[in-house]
C-alpha cells in the first residue's frame, strides 16, 4: 500500500512538471510567432502595405470643462495616413458652477444662477497622419489627428425647486416665475428627469487637432491615449449662467482614453 502511495505521488508530480514545461513551451511559442507577426508586418508596411484597413473604437475623455465619451470609425488610405469619422457627447460646465446642498431637505443640490445644461453634440471627420511608428519590442506609434465639423449645442433647463405660495413646484428663468428662479425661497436643484421638455438646440462648427499615442499599433485590438485642443463656434450665445458672460466660441483642451479593435 504504501508503494502504490510513493508511486502515485511520484507519477502525479512527473504530470504536473510535464504540464508545467508544455505550458512554458507553448507560452515561448505563442510569443515567438507573435514576434514573427509584428516583424513580418513592419517589413510588409516598409514596402507599403497596409497591416490594417480599418478600426473602430470608443473613447472617454476630460476636457478642461467637462467630459465626453464618443466613438470613431477609421479607414486605412496608406500605411501613413487614415481617414477618421467620429460621433461625440459631451456635457460642458460653467467655471463659475459650485453645487450648495439643502441641510433641511431631501433634494438635489442646487447651482445658483445655472440657466441651462449644455451638451455639444459633434459629428466631424479628421485626418490622420503617421508621425512615428512603433517598433516590434517597445515603444509607441504617434499619429497627428485635424479635422473638425459639425456642432449641435444641447440646451436642457435647469429648473430649481422653490415654495410657491406654500407649494413646492420647480420654475424655469424664462418662465413667468423667474423672479422666484432668482430670489427663491429654494428647497433644491433639479433631478436627472428635469428640463428635456424644455430643450434647444444651437448649431455650430468646431476644428480639433490632437496627437494619438498608440500602444498597440500592431495588435488587434486597440490602446491609446489623446491629448489635443477643441475650438467650438455657435451660431448665437449660449446662456450658462445668471450674470455671466455669454459665450459663441468655446476653446478646450482634452485627454481621453480609447479602446476598440483593428481588422
Amino acid at each position: 500500500m504504501k508503494r502504490i502511495v510513493i508511486l502515485t505521488a511520484l507519477v502525479s508530480l512527473s504530470l504536473a512538471v510535464f504540464a508545467q514545461q508544455t505550458n512554458k513551451n507553448t507560452r515561448k511559442t505563442r510569443k515567438e510567432e507573435k514576434r514573427a507577426k509584428v516583424n513580418a508586418m513592419i517589413r510588409a508596411e516598409e514596402e507599403g502595405v497596409i497591416a490594417y484597413k480599418k478600426h473602430f473604437l470608443f473613447g472617454v475623455k476630460l476636457v478642461s470643462d467637462g467630459y465626453g465619451l464618443f466613438f470613431e470609425k477609421g479607414y486605412a488610405k496608406s500605411v501613413k495616413r487614415s481617414m477618421l469619422y467620429q460621433v461625440e457627447i459631451s456635457e460642458r460646465k460653467h467655471q463659475k458652477e459650485e453645487k450648495q446642498s439643502n441641510p433641511l431637505a431631501s433634494t438635489a443640490p442646487l447651482i445658483y444662477g445655472k440657466l441651462n445644461y449644455f451638451y455639444p453634440v459633434k459629428l466631424g471627420v479628421q485626418l490622420q497622419y503617421l508621425l512615428g511608428n512603433k517598433s516590434n519590442k517597445n515603444g509607441v506609434a504617434i499619429t497627428g489627428n485635424i479635422g473638425g465639423g459639425l456642432a449641435l449645442g444641447l440646451l436642457r433647463a435647469y429648473e430649481v425647486e422653490v415654495d410657491k405660495a406654500g407649494q413646492r413646484t420647480y420654475v424655469r428663468y424664462d418662465s413667468e416665475d423667474s423672479l422666484l428662479f432668482v430670489n427663491g425661497p429654494y428647497y433644491g436643484g433639479p433631478n436627472l428627469g428635469r428640463g428635456w421638455n424644455h430643450l434647444k438646440m444651437t448649431p455650430g462648427l468646431y476644428i480639433k487637432p490632437a496627437l494619438r499615442f498608440d500602444y498597440g499599433r500592431f495588435n488587434d485590438l486597440v490602446s491609446a491615449l489623446e491629448v489635443g485642443v477643441t475650438g467650438e463656434f455657435y451660431a448665437k450665445k449660449i446662456p450658462q449662467m445668471l450674470y455671466n458672460k455669454q459665450k459663441q466660441f468655446f476653446f478646450t483642451a482634452f485627454v481621453a482614453v480609447e479602446f476598440g479593435r483593428r481588422k
